[in-house]
């Protein structure tokens, strides 16, 4: 059996302000598809509603990627073809506890600092963890998605 190729896909209700908040964390690149809809509108393939300015380019409405900055992505449409994350556009807002979350990791005595750093980004600090197979603190991101910072 191969491998399969897989991204992250987050529900959101502003997908470009995660993506913005999930590119920072991480040193991630938020995807330009900026060219394939460009070329999509041009052939009438996808209605100019379905769009939006962000960071300075078109992108699209609903849907946002990002992805990590040294892996391959195809030049033509932007689309990360490795590490990714992918926000879309949902009408309800989180409800309940997440079912899967990230953990981000830091080097060896910056927890602290990173999450003083996540903070300003628009982070909050849920709890701190302490058990005897390790340290972290639990965050939320801008929408209230709970991650660990280790």
């Amino acid at each position: 059996m191969t491998t399969l190729h897989w991204k992250l896909v987050i529900d959101a209700t502003d997908p470009h302000a995660q993506a913005a908040f999930w590119a920072a964390t991480l040193g991630y690149e938020v995807e330009d598809n900026s060219a394939l809809i460009e070329r999509l509108l041009g052939l009438g393939a996808a209605p100019e509603a379905a769009t939006l300015e962000f960071d300075g380019r078109r992108a699209w409405r609903d849907l946002i990627a990002v992805r990590h900055p040294d892996d391959p992505y195809d030049e033509a449409s932007g689309t990360g073809l490795g590490r990714r994350i992918l926000f879309q556009r949902v009408p309800e807002a989180k409800s309940g506890k997440n079912r899967l979350h990230l953990d981000v990791h830091t080097g060896p005595g910056r927890r602290d600092d990173e999450v003083t750093r996540l903070e300003t980004l628009g982070a909050a600090v849920a709890r701190h963890v302490k058990e005897p197979g390790g340290e972290w603190v639990i965050m939320t991101d801008p929408e209230g998605n709970e991650f660990c910072v280790h």
